[in-house]
C-alpha cells in the first residue's frame, strides 16, 4: 500500500517555552499571520490565510529548555517557498533579525538554508528545484547531493525583486 501522491503534511505543532517570543520569530521574521491566539498559551499561524501551518503552545513546555543533544526529537520544521526570489527575501529577513545561519546547501533538487528557532527547533527555508531539473544518474534514478549554497547570489536575486510571496510550510522532515 503506498499514499496517494496529493498526500502532504499539513502543519506541525511546536511545543516552546514563550509563546510571545515564538509568535515574534515566526510571524515577526519568517512571516506567518497569526491567525488565531488562545490565550497566553497557545497561537495558529499560517500563509495565505489557512487555518494553520504552525501550531505553538506552552502547555506542557512554558519556561522551558531545548532538548538535549543527542535525544531524539523533530529534526527540523521544513518550510518551501514558492521561488528561489522568495527564499532569499526569507533569508535576508533571518539574517537582519541577527538570526546565525547553521547552513545552506545545494542539494541538486532543493536549495536550502538551515537555522534554529528561539526554542532551538531546527528549520529549514527551502525552494525546490523543477522536476525536470533535478539531477539524476545515467540509469535515471535521483541523484541528490549537499553542495554549498552561494549565499550571496540568492541575496542578489532577492534584492532585484522577483515575487513577494510567503512562505509555504510543507513538510516536517
Amino acid at each position: 500500500m503506498t499514499l496517494p501522491p496529493e498526500t502532504r503534511i499539513g502543519h506541525v505543532h511546536l511545543k516552546v517555552a514563550d509563546l510571545d517570543r515564538a509568535i515574534a520569530f515566526y510571524a515577526g521574521v519568517l512571516g506567518f499571520e497569526l491567525q488565531q491566539k488562545l490565550g497566553s498559551r497557545a497561537a495558529f499561524l499560517s500563509a495565505g490565510g489557512y487555518h494553520h501551518h504552525i501550531g505553538l503552545n506552552s502547555w506542557e513546555s512554558l519556561g522551558g529548555e531545548p532538548p538535549a543533544p543527542g535525544t531524539t526529537g523533530l529534526y527540523h520544521t521544513a518550510i518551501l517557498f514558492p521561488d528561489r526570489a522568495s527564499l532569499g527575501a526569507a533569508v535576508r529577513r533571518v539574517l537582519d533579525a541577527g538570526v546565525a545561519l547553521e547552513g545552506a546547501a545545494d542539494h541538486g533538487v532543493s536549495e536550502a538554508v538551515y537555522l534554529r528557532d528561539p526554542d532551538g527547533n531546527g528549520v529549514e527555508l527551502y525552494r525546490d528545484r523543477a522536476p525536470e531539473d533535478w539531477p539524476r544518474d545515467a540509469h535515471g534514478a535521483l541523484a541528490m547531493g549537499t553542495e554549498g549554497l552561494d549565499l550571496a547570489a540568492l541575496l542578489a536575486e532577492a534584492d532585484r525583486g522577483g515575487t513577494p510571496s510567503g512562505p509555504r510550510p510543507c513538510a516536517v522532515l
